[in-house]
């Protein structure tokens, strides 16, 4: 299994306009209310993938019951953590002839010490039960990175893989805590160690401790970096257009479930005996490829699709035509 844990989870309103010129009222189709929050994004890709998955996060307020029931028509498996607060709200209006969206992300209200522990403990517990957790998105405040960290270090002594898509302090704290995975874009990497050169940014998280270092560049795809080995370059050959509000989650949803395939490899080769704190991911050339070309197909067939969350049927003929390096032809 694989558990999502969302900190600051959110309901987004998305709205789709021909044409979005600023300063200017548009007549547009009526928009599209979902739950959302990076983490329950890639619970609802790895859902829609048939890839058993619990989605964890918090609930307070009208938001928040709206943000449960879509969460019970769709039927993923989750946890919501009840607080006082109102959940956040995020609009996205979507320019469809730029193949652009416009994104409003509120802060989201504050959690109370006893809130922070409430959604961390049950993390933990979830954890033991998962082969691989994924924690994505901002942190809400009155969650510390520090707090975050100590947590990623829990799930790790759980013998849970743990992937970690977060920003800034909490990047580093992360690292600091040995998560296996960071997956950072190029931005995000270089405001947390203040260095424009992913590599060299992606080598100084695994010298903090992390297992893996995975770099969204935009179109230009990603980056893999892994100790002692070369880094692993790819990128889809074309250029897709339409809304990339989604495309990191996709990404991550494909990176923890490559991971929790290995996982199951691994085990089935050493048998029966092997339980999950003595087994860890393989990382070898092979893995890191695999890895690599899912990643980049499913966060570009996100692209094509209106609502985040969700992917495009085209995923898997996206795959073979992922360019990698060093040769740079289709895997």
């Amino acid at each position: 299994m694989i558990l999502t844990v969302t900190p600051n989870p959110a309901l987004d309103l998305t709205w789709h306009a021909d044409r979005l010129e600023p300063g200017r009222t548009h007549r547009v189709p009526p928009g599209a209310v979902r739950a959302g929050g990076k983490g329950l994004n890639v619970a609802r890709v790895l859902h829609a993938q048939g890839i058993d998955v619990v989605a964890l996060a918090t609930a307070g307020g009208a938001s928040g019951a709206e943000l449960a029931a879509d969460l019970e028509r769709t039927g993923i498996r989750h946890r919501l953590v009840p607080v006082a607060g109102a959940t956040r709200r995020s609009l996205a209006i979507v320019d469809d002839h730029a193949g652009e969206a416009t994104v409003l992300n509120e802060s989201g209200a504050p959690l109370a010490p006893d809130e922070v522990a409430a959604l961390l403990d049950e993390a933990v517990r979830l954890a033991a039960e998962a082969s691989v957790v994924a924690v994505s998105g901002s942190l809400p405040p009155g969650l510390a990175p520090e707090a975050l960290g100590d947590a990623v270090a829990r799930w790790v002594a759980t013998g849970a893989t743990v992937v970690a898509d977060v920003a800034g302090p909490a990047l580093l704290a992360a690292a600091r805590a040995r998560a296996a995975v960071l997956k950072p874009n190029r931005d995000e990497l270089a405001e947390a160690l203040g260095d424009g050169d992913p590599e060299a940014g992606a080598r100084r998280l695994l010298e903090l401790g992390a297992g893996l270092v995975v770099v969204s560049l935009g179109a230009d795809g990603l980056l893999v970096v892994a100790p002692d080995r070369p880094p692993v370059r790819a990128r889809l050959g074309r250029a897709l257009r339409g809304n990339a509000t989604g495309a990191g989650d996709a990404a991550v949803a494909a990176i923890t479930s490559v991971l929790a395939e290995s996982l199951d490899d691994a085990r089935a080769e050493r048998g029966a005996a092997a339980g999950r704190a003595d087994t860890a991911v393989p990382l070898d050339a092979a893995v890191l490829r695999r890895l690599a070309r899912r990643a980049v197909a499913w966060s570009a067939s996100a692209v094509l699709m209106p609502l985040a969350g969700d992917l495009h049927p085209s995923h898997v003929d996206l795959e073979p035509e992922v360019l990698l390096s060093p040769d740079q032809e289709p895997a």
